[in-house]
């Protein structure tokens, strides 16, 4: 093994067996090429751009339609209904206006210029004083019968107390400073007077009861006060009584004016006996009477006025309003 060739030596041999063939046919090409003509170089030509015009897009085929993907068949949906508002809960009603209270008394203003008083009043005839006068008389219908005259004497001397007719007055307003005119006829036609010393008995068999400082009571037998004095109109008709309400020691007592329509009379009474429908309520609520200040009558309402007791009558006045 030592003086052999090496054992790449026979892989070197067979390479360049393989390669010489190849290197060969190379040096001939190359002769080839160096044993032809020069060839003459092109000539130089300018280039010319053209404009490369895009090419068009093949014409695009449409896809094939997908089949329709099928469709499942669902429940129908209910259709979408907004919840119902709150409504607002309507207002409840105002409530009615609760009944006006019933007036505890019914009142009608006088005017002064239109009425006078009778106590006291100077009477005269054909221009001269005669008297005054101190009451008068009512009959059980309440209407005025006679006026008691206090007929003068000689300073004082000889006075007396007489009634007269009523028709004989004639009433002047204007308080007690407008006289009284008494209208005497003449001595054929003179009414018989008469003095009012033992007349009680006289009056009460004729159903006539004297005003001036009688006791005014309810329908009870309560006594509510005296009266004090008369208002008369221009015609002649008594309009009120000025009414003093409480006793003598009663420290509330006070003065009022009652309509002369709101009395009652008892005509089986004798004499006849008078009556208001007024309880202390009311009565405190009347205005009070006074000289000075407007006149206000006052009566019992017409809804709650009682019906007045068994034979009583109410005042000609009143019936004959009640009659329009």
């Amino acid at each position: 093994m030592s003086g052999g060739f090496p054992r790449s030596a026979p892989r070197l041999v067979r390479c360049t067996a393989t390669a010489a063939p190849l290197f060969i046919a190379l040096l001939a090409l190359s002769g080839c090429a160096l044993f032809r003509a020069p060839q003459t170089p092109a000539p130089i030509v300018e280039a010319v751009a053209t404009p490369v015009e895009p090419a068009s897009e093949p014409p695009a085929t449409p896809e094939p339609a997908s089949a329709p993907e099928p469709v499942e068949a669902s429940a129908p949906k209910k259709p979408h209904r907004e919840p119902p508002r709150p409504r607002k809960p309507a207002r409840p009603a105002a409530p009615a206006p609760p009944p006006a209270p019933a007036p505890l008394i019914a009142t009608r203003g006088i005017d002064r210029a239109q009425v006078r008083t009778l106590l006291d009043s100077e009477v005269r005839r054909d221009g001269k004083t005669v008297g005054r006068a101190v009451d008068m008389t009512a009959d059980a219908s309440g209407a005025p019968r006679d006026v008691i005259v206090n007929l003068q004497g000689f300073m004082g001397v000889g006075d007396r107390k007489v009634i007269l007719p009523w028709r004989l007055f004639r009433f002047t307003p204007g308080g007690k400073e407008a006289p009284i005119a008494l209208d005497m006829p003449s001595a054929a036609a003179r009414p018989k007077t008469l003095p009012l010393t033992g007349s009680a008995d006289v009056l009460a068999e004729t159903g006539r009861m004297r005003i001036i400082d009688a006791d005014i009571e309810r329908p009870g037998g309560a006594r509510i006060g005296r009266v004090v004095d008369v208002l008369i109109g221009r015609g002649g008709d008594p309009q009120a009584i000025v009414l003093e309400v409480g006793g003598l020691v009663d420290p509330n007592r006070r003065t009022i004016a009652a309509s002369w329509s709101a009395l009652r009379f008892a005509p089986k009474d004798k004499p006849p006996r008078a009556w208001l429908d007024m309880n202390d309520m009311q009565l405190k609520a009347s205005p009070p009477y006074a000289g000075d200040k407007p006149i206000v009558a006052v009566s019992p309402p017409v809804a709650s006025s009682i019906a007045p007791p068994a034979g009583a009558s109410m005042p000609a006045a009143a019936a004959s309003s009640v009659k329009r």
